[in-house]
C-alpha cells in the first residue's frame, strides 16, 4: 500500500446523495488500510501520515462530520474502543505516553487521533514520521498482539 492510499477520488454513488467521506469509503472496503481493530460501530486504522509511528484514528462506522454531533451513546461507546486502542498502542510502541486528539478539519467525518507521544511536537501535526509499507504492516501487526 502506497503511502498516498487516503488520496483517492472520492467516488459519487448518486448526483443527489453528497460523496462519501475518505473514511467512509475505507470502511467499505474501497481503499485500504492498516487496520488495527474493528468491530459493528468502530474501525481502527493507522493513519497514513502519522505524526509518530503507531498514530491511529478511530471512527465511527456511521458517517458523522462533527464528534460531538454523534449521539451520546455512540460517542461513549467511540471513546471506550479509542481507550482499548491507546492501550494496546501504548504496550507496543515505545512511547512516553498517547496522546488523543480530535480536530475534524481534514475529513468530514468524526474521528479521534492516538498518537504515541515522545515530545510535544508528535501532538501538534507539523512534523510527520516516514514510514515504509513494511513499517506500516509491522506496526499494525504490533499494535494488534496487545488487544
Amino acid at each position: 500500500m502506497a503511502k498516498s492510499l487516503y488520496f483517492h477520488k472520492l467516488k459519487k454513488t448518486d448526483k443527489n446523495e453528497p460523496m462519501a467521506s475518505i473514511f467512509t469509503q475505507i470502511i467499505n472496503g474501497e481503499i485500504p488500510c492498516y487496520k488495527i481493530a474493528e468491530n459493528d460501530e468502530f474501525l481502527a486504522f493507522l493513519d497514513v501520515n502519522p505524526n509518530s509511528v503507531g498514530h491511529t484514528l478511530c471512527i465511527p462506522k456511521t458517517e458523522v462530520d462533527k464528534v460531538f454531533d454523534l449521539d451520546e451513546q455512540v460517542y461513549t461507546r467511540l471513546m471506550l474502543f479509542s481507550r482499548k486502542i491507546a492501550l494496546a498502542i501504548g504496550k507496543a510502541i515505545p512511547c512516553n505516553r498517547v496522546g488523543i486528539s480530535v480536530v475534524g478539519l481534514e475529513v468530514p467525518h468524526a474521528h479521534v487521533h492516538l498518537i504515541p507521544l515522545h515530545t510535544m511536537d508528535d501532538a501538534r501535526f507539523l512534523n510527520k514520521a516516514k514510514m515504509t509499507t513494511e513499517a506500516f504492516v509491522d506496526t499494525a501487526k504490533a499494535i494488534k498482539a496487545y488487544l
